[in-house]
């Protein structure tokens, strides 16, 4: 079968990949569509060691194939969305509603795949770059089959992360202000989750001007080409703002921006030894910076949350998918997005 594999040197789409069947507890599910994020770009780059070689790949959707024993929420032939917690369901975190703090989700690479008999990893518990992957059964969530493959993909990881950060994490409020740093993928769905929790006024920073007529489709009310002009607009700060680039510089900014009693929420990816300073005397008026790991989600529960939001008109998918890509056209898609020609492109198998 086709798939993405990153051998620590290169990429590559290989059509010799091979999956073994789902064991106790998993589901073998062939992928239809699954979105191209800058975390599997940061695989490649570095910024997020991971051991090759590995078949990429994390925000996908498909239709369930098979399932191991155990196995009873999904059944073949099931439309589902697929998350990258690999999460135990026994811990003390998965029992308080905090999977995405679960230790066994973390850092436990397995080895579904192979090549000419060869074990290769699995990237999130993931691997949606391939027409098969084994998850376990708590990353296959069902959806209605009434939702496009292709816009399903994405809850699976931007619209977890974008918009479980405003929910799950800051928890913005009605007629809160709110100000997104970098409106990509994630950003947009920083965007509209802030949209869909009611917030008054929402300003979307990005340098790139194209992006300004999706980020007001998405719920920016304001779009500014520098943070240096959102003290125009919210003159004593916002109560709520969000680093969705990854730039160390820009935690300082994020912070400078911040009203009394506000926060900051870090959701870029830095290099993982990349430091960032600011004077912390200016945190003294109850103000906040906070970790948001995967949105803070219950993929479960917050996923069948978003299709039913979805059906309804209220979150926006179709729009998130700029481009569709056959997989060969990998290369393709990932020029397109380092340029900012995409809000998300898709792969499609």
């Amino acid at each position: 079968m086709r798939g993405v594999v990153f051998d620590g040197k290169r990429v590559q789409v290989v059509d010799d990949l091979e999956v073994r069947d789902p064991g106790p507890g998993e589901v073998l599910v062939a992928i239809a569509a699954a979105g191209l994020c800058h975390s599997d770009l940061s695989v490649v780059d570095g910024t997020i060691p991971f051991p090759p070689p590995v078949v990429l790949g994390h925000e996908g959707a498909g239709v369930v194939r098979a399932v191991g024993p155990g196995v009873v929420h999904v059944t073949p032939g099931d439309h589902v969305a697929l998350s990258t917690l690999a999460n135990c369901g026994a811990c003390a975190d998965c029992d308080r509603g905090r999977p995405t703090m679960c230790r066994k989700a973390i850092g436990m690479p397995g080895q579904p795949f192979s090549r000419d008999g060869r074990p290769l990893h699995q990237f999130a518990s993931n691997s949606a770059f391939a027409e098969r992957t084994v998850v376990k059964a708590v990353q296959a969530v069902k959806i209605p089959k009434d939702i496009p493959l292709t816009s399903a993909a994405l809850m699976g990881c931007g619209v977890l992360t974008g918009v479980g950060a405003v929910l799950n994490r800051a928890k913005v409020d009605r007629g809160d202000t709110v100000v997104v740093i970098g409106t990509g993928g994630i950003g947009l769905n920083v965007l509209q989750g802030a949209r869909i929790a009611g917030a008054l006024t929402i300003v979307a920073v990005d340098t790139n001007p194209e992006k300004e007529a999706v980020a007001r489709r998405f719920g920016a009310t304001h779009f500014l080409a520098s943070a240096d002009g959102v003290r125009d607009v919210l003159p004593t700060g916002a109560d709520h703002v969000f680093e969705c680039v990854g730039h160390t510089g820009l935690v300082r900014t994020a912070i400078d921006l911040l009203d009394r009693h506000g926060q900051a929420v870090l959701l870029g990816m830095t290099a993982p030894k990349a430091e960032a300073s600011f004077p912390p005397a200016a945190m003294f008026l109850d103000k906040s910076i906070l970790g948001c790991r995967y949105g803070s989600s219950r993929p479960q529960k917050d996923i069948a949350l978003y299709a039913e939001l979805y059906r309804s008109g209220t979150l926006l998918l179709d729009e998130l998918v700029t481009r569709t890509y056959p997989v060969e056209d990998f290369a393709r898609a990932v020029q397109d997005a380092e340029r900012g020609k995409v809000a998300r492109g898709v792969l499609t198998f």
